[in-house]
This record gives structure tokens, sequence and C-alpha cells, in this order.
């Protein structure tokens, strides 16, 4: 388990996409309303980033899950004893 990013990582970048995707959608200039601050001059830009760039992180560690469940899988098929029926 050393060495490993937890299953709580990869639930928490699935619900961080969701969250700023669903934002970014239904109020483009949420940025602007939560830290009443607007650095891209209100046009909604920034929001799109940050949701396209929170959903690029999510992908990337559900490809390392999938990596990570497709090697254990292939380790457990090697490493299996043989049955005969």
């Amino acid at each position: 388990m050393r060495g490993r990013i937890p299953m709580v990582a990869y639930m928490v970048a699935a619900f961080l996409s969701a969250v700023t995707s669903v934002a970014t959608i239904i109020q483009p200039q949420w940025f602007e309303l939560l830290f009443d601050e607007a650095p891209d001059d209100g046009d909604g830009s920034l929001e799109t980033i940050v949701a396209v760039v929170v959903a690029a992180l999510a992908c990337v560690a559900f490809s390392i899950l999938a990596r990570r469940e497709w090697v254990g899988g292939r380790l457990a098929r090697r490493t299996a004893p043989e049955t005969r029926a």
C-alpha cells in the first residue's frame, strides 16, 4: 500500500471535476461570485480553464487507477495456481 495514491484522492478528483464543470455550466462567473475578484474581467474564461484542468487531472488520476488495476490483475493471474477441470 505504501507509495500508492489512496482511493480517496481519486474520489476527490472526480468530485472536484464534477463540481467545477457543473458550476461553469450553470454560472460561468462562479469564481467572481465566490472570491469577489474578476481576474478574467467577468468573461468566464478563468472558470472554463479551471474546469478543464480539474477534469484533465481527474482523467490522469483515473488512468493511473486503471493501470494499477490492470497490472494487478495480470500479476494475480500470473501467480495464481493452475487448476485443471
